[in-house]
């Protein structure tokens, strides 16, 4: 067996879980929606050009989860994934998955958004494996803060072979399906780099490397 490795944002999903999120909880006036929404786009901006703090980013992102009650959290969370993430999921996203499931591969997601959002779209692909951004969470409630490093860029590859080492999976013939130049480390790492809808930084280095590039 295989290990095959999935991006969420932009790769399974056609959109960004973490943006959706921010969207999703300024329309519902949660958050204050412009101020949000203006920053959740700055944030943005600075991923794609490879400067994101990522630090800084959860700072922010993360605000609304101590804010309010877990219970209510949870019922928003419920509403988010059915209105925002759903819509997101592709037929090539599935066929890709399923495809993976049967050559009877382990699979697994691996991303920078926390856990708390990501927890239930791994469930919608029916994947059990779920490395993410893992949240504090002490007395019935999140602190704000995170739990080791945040899976991003060489974070990402020191969160997965964290994994590796519980989980008892073999890296050899592993497969990992990215849009983004921010996981060159772990492609870097893996057998079988793949490129899906690749941003233009990402798309020179699958050429010049001649890794395999998807478009969903």
């Amino acid at each position: 067996m295989a290990l095959a490795l999935f991006d969420l944002d932009h790769t399974l999903l056609s959109g960004d879980s973490d943006h959706a999120w921010g969207l999703f909880l300024a329309e519902r006036t949660i958050v204050e929606p412009e101020i949000f929404e203006q920053r959740s786009n700055y944030y943005m901006a600075e991923y794609d050009a490879g400067r994101l703090d990522i630090r800084e980013f959860l700072d922010f992102q993360l605000t609304p989860l101590v804010e309010e009650r877990y219970e209510a959290l949870a019922q928003l969370r419920e509403e988010y994934i059915e209105e925002k993430i759903q819509p997101l999921v592709t037929e090539s996203a599935r066929t890709l998955v399923a495809y993976h499931r049967g050559q009877g591969d382990t699979l697994a997601i691996i991303t920078a958004t926390n856990s708390f959002i990501t927890r239930p779209i791994a469930n919608l692909f029916g994947i059990e494996h779920l490395i993410a951004t893992e949240l504090e969470f002490i007395d019935g409630a999140f602190t704000g803060k995170i739990i080791g490093e945040p899976c991003f860029r060489e974070g990402k590859v020191a969160k997965f072979n964290d994994w590796l080492a519980r989980s008892g999976c073999e890296p050899r013939g592993s497969w990992f399906y990215t849009d983004s130049w921010n996981d060159l480390p772990l492609l870097e790492c893996v057998d079988h780099p793949v490129a899906v809808n690749p941003d233009a930084v990402l798309e020179c280095e699958a050429l010049r490397r001649n890794w395999p590039i998807r478009r969903f």
